[in-house]
């Protein structure tokens, strides 16, 4: 029997070896597309939500004994909890089994990387790391950004089924098993057999049959499957008012008439509805592939890639012949760098600036010209049904020099027309027609349900074994030279059918509404009213970042009310309709504006903190939000909201202050909104709810009177970008943010605002050190 903590292994001999560990990290690779899929099923008793179950196509990329590179396609199934690995397609082979299998534990992280070459190709890489133990980690990567998030969410769905059976109870031999999470550089443990409670499977993707088709490398190519919910407007109302001024070619062309200001830029955008996946659309703008962007771009046909960052970053070299768009008879180059999000409703923002590149100095014979600043925006939208081909809405935005723009405008100007700015605004109009022009995009596999093969077991869950097998577990690495060059063995079998892998912000749209102040919706039994209210005294509670007097104060902090914010009705479930916030529940009383060396974790616990004072232990509830920023050096902005009633227990509030670590991170939502600045900067940002606690990672501390959540920016790649953008203009900025619990089921609806702050032109040089 095998000691608590701890798994059967076999060895390529086929001997059996006992270890013990964390699971670590997993590495996904491939195209979930055209070659992979996931799929996710539901059946009764799983836990809240019942057990799911996903499979696909994934590469499992990792490094042997020997440090040579690898990445194998792999099929993967999660089911409930549980995770399995396979050669080949299980479904087409009933006898192979798994290469891997075990659970996934509570304290496995994960996080997307964003895009990297492998083998000359792009794909989109996602690591898993024990948060015990980040030395038992690894990668995987997927075709494309949209199916990334789908693993991503498949394997939150199981941790979740986790979290579940540990709140069930059971032995203590069992949640020692479950506090191990996966590690894919691990042994392969011996698999025992379990009943399949599923009834269903939820696929992502398409098969491996076009990885095999052409290429032993990854080829940077589109297919994707873009199925989404998003689509509606922005959770923050911006003071936009778009004017279309003209149609071209089937694209719309507007300009902003609010902020129209004579003499100076104006904001144009180019619309489209385009008849492909929002994954389509990003893989097609992204790829710099000269032959495909001839048939589309009249400006950025010859690129090249010179550099990337972080996976979510790079820097493009272009060349144009000059012919096209100007008088001049000398060549043109330019250097550009664009970088993207993808926001948790699956929207794409790409933000494209000039740059400048010691690898592309200016050279004879070229004039070296600066692009124009723009940003792209790609939403899906929702289709009527199953059978409907996918389609999303394609913005191009930038800013025009507004005296060519108005003389264009009243009469066709025509030197305007060959113009950067006029060829950037037409991209639309030939992303639209290249792809129309190629059915090949329209037709793509989605997220659809299957029957499973597997019979049914009693209340749809896992007959577990008295010791329940991890996925990896990464502590003695003897057998592990052998297993991979057997795996590499195997897959240049793989390699030598040609294997060809088809790759694959936040959402904003303007809203006019009349500014009431309504109260607060369904914050009525939040705090316990048989309690007698207690008086908060703002003056008692001083933070290093003062409170201003008006928007036209800077460096300083204030409390905005949460009508600028949309917030989920009372009908949400049933009609999506959001209603305006009304006055936040909790009264921010300071705020702390920290520089640090490196992120600190539980400020409350300071004894200078406000927590410890003795105004704040007289304070009924304290919520603590320790926003961790990433810079050199890194910052912490600590927002102190108090309340003067009890938290009532039953509310969802009371549930979320002391519940599990898995329900905050699965309902702690934040609203930001740029009230003014830089559009380039509002456009990153966006006004789109965003879950903290599934894009970074959050840590709770619950004590006495108080609930501190501790928020690492820096622990998303994606999250770090876009915050650098912001402090390069934060100076400038009025940046407003809400703080909420997201309604999930009926009884929690309609939300209510739990807090906000309006940060005012923030200067970083006034942080004030951090005593330890």
């Amino acid at each position: 029997m095998t000691s608590p903590g701890s798994k059967k292994l076999v060895t390529s001999d086929g001997s059996e070896k006992e270890v013990s560990g964390n699971l670590g990290k997993v590495s996904f690779s491939g195209d979930l597309n055209d070659s992979g899929s996931s799929s996710r099923s539901s059946s009764g008793g799983g836990g809240e939500g019942g057990t799911f179950e996903y499979f696909g196509w994934v590469y499992h990329l990792g490094v042997n004994k020997i440090g040579h590179e690898y990445c194998n396609l792999r099929f993967l199934f999660i089911r409930g909890k549980y995770v399995e690995m396979y050669k080949r397609d299980p479904r087409e082979n009933p006898d192979i089994k798994p290469i891997r299998r075990g659970v996934i534990g509570p304290t496995m992280m994960i996080e997307e990387l964003g895009r990297r070459k492998v083998n000359r190709g792009d794909v989109y890489v996602i690591r898993f790391y024990n948060r015990l133990d980040e030395s038992r980690k690894g990668e995987i990567a997927c075709a494309t950004a949209g199916e990334a998030v789908k693993w991503v969410e498949a394997f939150e769905e199981a941790k979740q089924q986790a979290e579940y059976a540990l709140s069930r109870g059971g032995s203590t031999r069992t949640k020692l098993s479950m506090e191990a999470n996966i590690d894919l550089e691990g042994h392969r443990p011996r698999v025992r057999r379990y009943a399949y409670g599923l009834k269903k499977l939820i696929r992502i993707g398409q098969g491996p049959e076009t990885l095999l088709r052409q290429s032993s490398t990854l080829v940077n190519d589109v297919r994707g499957d873009g199925f989404y919910e998003g689509g509606d407007n922005g959770d923050a109302i911006e003071a936009h008012e778009w004017k279309c001024v003209r149609t071209i070619n089937g694209v719309r062309i507007f300009e902003d008439v609010a902020n129209f200001k004579a003499g100076r830029g104006v904001l144009v955008k180019a619309v489209a509805v385009v008849e492909a996946s929002a994954d389509t659309v990003f893989e097609v703008l992204l790829s710099i592939d000269k032959h495909q962007r001839y048939e589309w771009d009249a400006v950025t046909g010859d690129s090249e890639k010179i550099d990337s960052y972080e996976g979510h970053y790079d820097v493009i070299y272009c060349v144009y012949d000059p012919k096209y768009l100007s008088r001049w008879q000398s060549k043109r180059d330019f250097v550009f760098s664009r970088q993207w999000v993808r926001g948790q409703d699956g929207t794409y923002t790409i933000l494209q600036f000039p740059a400048v590149h010691k690898k592309r100095p200016p050279k004879s014979g070229y004039r070296r010209t600066e692009i124009t600043p723009s940003t792209w925006e790609i939403r899906s939208l929702k289709k009527r049904s199953d059978a409907e081909t996918p389609s999303c809405l394609v913005t191009h935005m930038l800013e025009i020099h507004s005296k060519r723009w108005c003389k264009w405008k009243r009469t066709s100007y025509s030197k305007f027309e060959k113009t950067i700015p006029y060829a950037l605004l037409l991209q639309v109009a030939g992303l639209k027609e290249y792809i129309g022009a190629n059915p090949a995009f329209k037709y793509e596999t989605f997220a659809t349900v299957v029957q499973s093969k597997f019979p049914d077991v009693p209340n749809g869950e896992y007959v577990d074994e008295e010791m329940e097998e991890q996925f990896y577990d990464a502590t003695d690495s003897s057998s592990d030279e052998e297993d991979e060059e057997e795996s590499d063995e195997d897959d240049e079998d793989q390699d030598n059918k040609e294997i060809k892998v088809k790759l694959k912000n936040v959402s904003w749209a303007i809203a006019s509404l009349s500014l009431k102040r309504p109260k607060a919706p369904g914050a009525s039994n939040v705090l316990d009213a048989s309690v007698d209210p207690v008086s908060i005294d703002p003056s008692k509670f001083q933070g290093s970042l003062r409170k201003g007097n008006g928007d036209k104060d800077s460096n300083c902090w204030d409390s905005p009310s949460g009508m600028g914010f949309m917030i989920r009705g009372k009908t949400y479930l049933k009609d999506n309709a959001k209603v305006m916030g009304g006055e936040p529940l909790l009264t921010l009383v300071s705020v702390d504006w920290f520089k640090v060396d490196k992120a600190v974790d539980n400020i409350a616990l300071h004894p200078k903190c406000l927590v410890q004072s003795e105004p704040g232990k007289k304070l009924p509830f304290i919520l603590v939000i320790n926003l961790q920023v990433p810079a050199k050096p890194n910052y912490c902005l600590v927002l102190y909201y108090a309340a003067n009633r009890p938290v009532s227990k039953s509310s969802s509030l009371g549930k979320f202050v002391d519940g599990s670590d898995s329900y905050r991170d699965a309902r702690f939502k934040l609203i930001p909104s740029i009230v003014q600045g830089y559009w380039m900067v509002k456009r990153a940002v966006g006004t789109k709810a965003c879950l903290l606690g599934k894009a970074v990672t959050c840590k709770y501390l619950r004590q006495d009177n108080f609930l501190e959540i501790d928020v690492d920016i820096g622990s998303s790649a994606v999250a770090r970008s876009v915050i650098g953008l912001v402090l390069g203009y934060v100076t400038s900025l009025i940046v407003d943010l809400a703080i909420l619990i997201e309604g999930k089921e009926e009884t929690d609806l309609p939300e209510y605002i739990l807090g906000t702050v309006r940060l005012n032109r923030i200067e970083l040089d006034s942080a004030v050190s951090f005593e330890e």
